[in-house]
Protein backbone atom coordinates (compact mmCIF):
# COMPACT_ATOMS: atom_id res chain seq x y z
CA UNK A 1 0.00 0.00 0.00
CA UNK A 2 3.24 2.09 0.61
CA UNK A 3 3.76 1.87 -2.91
CA UNK A 4 0.24 2.95 -4.17
CA UNK A 5 0.85 6.40 -1.69
CA UNK A 6 4.12 6.90 -3.02
CA UNK A 7 3.13 6.62 -7.03
CA UNK A 8 0.23 8.65 -6.22
CA UNK A 9 1.87 11.34 -4.55
CA UNK A 10 4.65 11.04 -7.64
CA UNK A 11 2.21 11.61 -10.30
CA UNK A 12 0.36 14.33 -8.15
CA UNK A 13 3.74 16.34 -8.22
CA UNK A 14 3.95 16.04 -11.78
CA UNK A 15 0.65 17.16 -12.79
CA UNK A 16 1.19 20.19 -10.58
CA UNK A 17 4.65 20.90 -12.30
CA UNK A 18 2.71 20.46 -15.45
CA UNK A 19 0.02 22.75 -14.23
CA UNK A 20 2.39 25.53 -13.58
CA UNK A 21 4.12 25.42 -16.55
CA UNK A 22 0.71 25.96 -18.24
CA UNK A 23 -0.39 28.65 -16.13
CA UNK A 24 3.72 30.12 -16.69
CA UNK A 25 2.87 30.18 -20.26
CA UNK A 26 -0.46 31.29 -19.78
CA UNK A 27 0.93 34.22 -18.25
CA UNK A 28 3.49 34.62 -20.84
CA UNK A 29 1.07 34.68 -23.96
CA UNK A 30 -1.14 37.45 -22.33
CA UNK A 31 2.57 40.00 -22.15
CA UNK A 32 3.45 39.10 -25.21
CA UNK A 33 -0.64 39.87 -26.68
CA UNK A 34 0.44 42.91 -25.08
CA UNK A 35 2.81 44.03 -27.69
CA UNK A 36 0.77 42.25 -30.30
CA UNK A 37 4.39 40.32 -31.72
CA UNK A 38 2.68 37.96 -34.69
CA UNK A 39 5.79 35.28 -34.64
CA UNK A 40 6.10 35.31 -30.69
CA UNK A 41 2.31 34.93 -30.34
CA UNK A 42 1.80 31.79 -32.90
CA UNK A 43 5.10 30.07 -31.33
CA UNK A 44 3.75 30.20 -27.84
CA UNK A 45 0.24 29.39 -28.35
CA UNK A 46 1.02 26.63 -29.99
CA UNK A 47 3.47 25.67 -27.44
CA UNK A 48 0.45 26.25 -24.71
CA UNK A 49 -1.80 23.85 -26.62
CA UNK A 50 0.76 21.24 -26.62
CA UNK A 51 0.93 21.79 -22.93
CA UNK A 52 -2.53 21.87 -22.42
CA UNK A 53 -2.74 18.49 -24.35
CA UNK A 54 0.02 16.62 -22.15
CA UNK A 55 -1.24 18.36 -19.03
CA UNK A 56 -5.38 16.37 -20.02
CA UNK A 57 -3.55 13.11 -20.87
CA UNK A 58 -1.57 12.77 -17.68
CA UNK A 59 -4.71 13.66 -15.61
CA UNK A 60 -7.08 11.02 -17.16
CA UNK A 61 -4.16 8.33 -16.89
CA UNK A 62 -3.89 9.36 -13.23
CA UNK A 63 -7.77 9.51 -12.81
CA UNK A 64 -7.77 5.94 -14.25
CA UNK A 65 -4.94 4.47 -12.15
CA UNK A 66 -6.75 6.19 -8.88
CA UNK A 67 -10.41 4.48 -10.46
CA UNK A 68 -8.54 0.98 -10.52
CA UNK A 69 -6.57 1.60 -7.38
CA UNK A 70 -10.34 2.25 -5.81
CA UNK A 71 -11.66 -0.89 -7.18
CA UNK A 72 -8.59 -2.72 -6.09
CA UNK A 73 -9.11 -1.16 -2.45
CA UNK A 74 -12.80 -2.18 -2.63
CA UNK A 75 -12.48 -5.60 -3.28
CA UNK A 76 -10.48 -6.50 -0.83
CA UNK A 77 -12.45 -4.83 1.61
CA UNK A 78 -15.62 -6.90 0.84
CA UNK A 79 -12.96 -9.63 0.50
CA UNK A 80 -11.79 -9.24 4.39
CA UNK A 81 -15.65 -8.51 5.40
CA UNK A 82 -16.47 -11.62 4.23
CA UNK A 83 -13.78 -13.59 5.83
CA UNK A 84 -14.43 -12.13 9.40
CA UNK A 85 -17.57 -10.45 9.88
CA UNK A 86 -17.78 -9.88 13.09
CA UNK A 87 -14.62 -7.66 13.51
CA UNK A 88 -16.06 -5.67 10.49
CA UNK A 89 -19.27 -4.70 12.21
CA UNK A 90 -17.59 -4.21 15.51
CA UNK A 91 -15.40 -1.81 13.77
CA UNK A 92 -18.41 -0.03 11.83
CA UNK A 93 -20.61 -0.34 15.60
CA UNK A 94 -17.60 1.66 17.12
CA UNK A 95 -17.34 4.14 14.38
CA UNK A 96 -20.97 4.69 14.39
CA UNK A 97 -20.35 5.30 18.52
CA UNK A 98 -17.94 7.48 17.59
CA UNK A 99 -19.43 9.58 14.82
CA UNK A 100 -22.50 9.90 17.12
CA UNK A 101 -20.76 10.79 20.27
CA UNK A 102 -19.27 13.76 18.29
CA UNK A 103 -22.60 14.50 16.69
CA UNK A 104 -24.03 14.77 19.60
CA UNK A 105 -21.45 17.38 21.43
CA UNK A 106 -22.96 20.07 19.03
Amino acid sequence: MNDVASDTQVNKEKLVRDLQRVISDAEELLHATAGQTEGKLVEMRERIRSNLMDARHKLGDLEDKVKDKTKEVARATDDYVHEHPWPAIGAAVGVGLVIGLLIGRR
